[in-house]
């Protein structure tokens, strides 16, 4: 796979990941977590959409880009299929959203996700609420 069509962020756990919202998954370069964010399955992390590479920000906001996800946590792998979108601009500079539905806004990572964090197994969310565990998200354009 190119190079320029793949990207890694590594992130951290924290005790109030909770891993419940219906329609969206989140990681972010924010340390805190309040229990309202119940979307998010990471903090810390390591880069926001900002950092992408220019060539994997183009690909990204095309609307026949296929966005391949992979989240790692231990042992533990879960494959997410998204897509992209022209109007994705990867402008948050904290917040990376994968989003069931079609919405975009700055905080958008990808689209028409197959899975939320209602959907993420609880092994991965229970260990992600230890503030000591590191997961990772690999993200693949085709």
């Amino acid at each position: 796979m190119e190079d320029s069509l793949r990207e890694e962020i590594t992130f951290r756990g924290h005790l109030n990941v909770l891993g419940t919202h219906r329609t969206t998954f989140e990681i972010t370069k924010e340390i805190s977590l309040s229990t309202k964010g119940n979307c998010i399955i990471g903090v810390a992390a390591k880069k926001s959409g900002m950092n992408f590479k220019p060539s994997f920000r183009k690909k990204l906001a095309d609307d026949n880009t296929l966005v391949l996800m992979k989240i790692t946590v231990d042992n533990d792998i879960l494959i997410v299929n998204a897509k992209g979108h022209h109007d994705i601009t990867l402008t948050n500079p904290t917040d990376l959203v994968v989003r069931k539905s079609t919405f975009v806004c700055p905080r958008t990572l990808a689209i028409s996700a197959d899975k939320a964090s209602i959907d993420i197994p609880r092994s991965i969310i229970n260990r992600m609420k230890n503030p000591n565990v590191n997961g990772s998200l690999e993200i693949v354009l085709k």
